[in-house]
């Protein structure tokens, strides 16, 4: 099962996706004027879906980030891992699949992340929690605009009220957030621009929710009035508090990048071939 490549995974991703392309435009369009978004269940075989999930890493292998902002593990540095993970990252980098899911979403010319910037697997556990925020505009060179995230769940069983979920905060955080479950084998696509406020909801299992990430980019931004704009995180609706940090904290990094345009130091979160 590790044996299979990411030619394959891609013909099969390519098959699936298509055959289910309508839909997929319809749930789209339907969302765009907000958060545009869409979402497709069983995507691979459950054999493939269920290795993907099973080389995944021990926590002790990744890579902890810690705080008020998120509470995660990643890894982006794929071949210290099982090789069937970096197979199905780069198989969604696919130019056929690039392609498709850039039509589906009315997008000219999306370009995949080979570096895995803030890409890559990730995995949360038990009251780990991914707090409201805007992506960071750009990629690593600040050269393309950031305007697809696909996010592909890979953790068997997984039900909806064990947390672990993506939310859409298309109204802002005062009105309620679109919770799309993060059930095994789904992927879901969402539009990053200046507006897509997401979030993972806190985890409430005792379990690890997995997920294979990847962003495409752009020469141009999806909406005209986006602005460059560093990741920017606010407190869920329920802490005040933490809210008021986290803007401070945004202006605090956003101020310095008038001075760095790349920051003061590179962020670790890519892949050193």
């Amino acid at each position: 099962m590790e044996n299979y490549n990411r030619f394959e995974l891609a013909d099969l991703i390519f098959t699936k996706i298509e055959s289910n392309k309508v839909e997929l435009k319809n749930q789209f369009a339907d969302s765009k004027d907000a958060i545009g978004f869409f979402y497709l269940d069983d995507l691979l075989p459950i054999e493939i879906a269920s290795k993907i999930n099973e080389v995944f890493p021990p926590v002790s292998q990744m890579v902890l980030k810690k705080s008020i902002r998120e509470d995660k593990y990643i890894a982006a540095q794929m071949n210290l891992y099982n090789p069937l993970l970096e197979e199905i990252i780069y198989a969604f980098q696919d130019k056929r699949i690039v392609d498709l899911v850039s039509s589906i979403c009315n997008i000219d010319q999306a370009i995949p992340d080979e570096n895995l910037y803030a890409g890559g697997i990730s995995m949360m556990g038990k009251n780990q929690f991914l707090n409201p925020h805007l992506d960071n505009s750009h990629d690593k060179d600040r050269e393309y605009w950031r305007v697809l995230n696909l996010l592909y769940y890979v953790t068997p069983n997984w039900n909806e009220e064990y947390g672990g979920n993506l939310e859409l905060w298309p109204n802002g955080l005062k009105q309620k957030q679109i919770t799309i479950h993060s059930k095994f084998n789904r992927l879901a696509v969402m539009a990053t621009h200046e507006s897509s406020l997401h979030s993972v909801s806190p985890v409430v299992y005792d379990g690890f929710r997995c997920c294979v990430s990847n962003y495409y980019f752009s020469k141009n931004p999806l909406l005209e009035s986006d602005t460059f704009h560093v990741t920017s995180f606010r407190g869920r609706p329920e802490n005040k508090f933490s809210d008021v940090i986290l803007q401070l904290d945004t202006w605090a990094r956003m101020t310095l990048r008038k001075f760095f345009k790349k920051g003061i130091k590179e962020n670790p979160h890519v892949y050193k071939k």
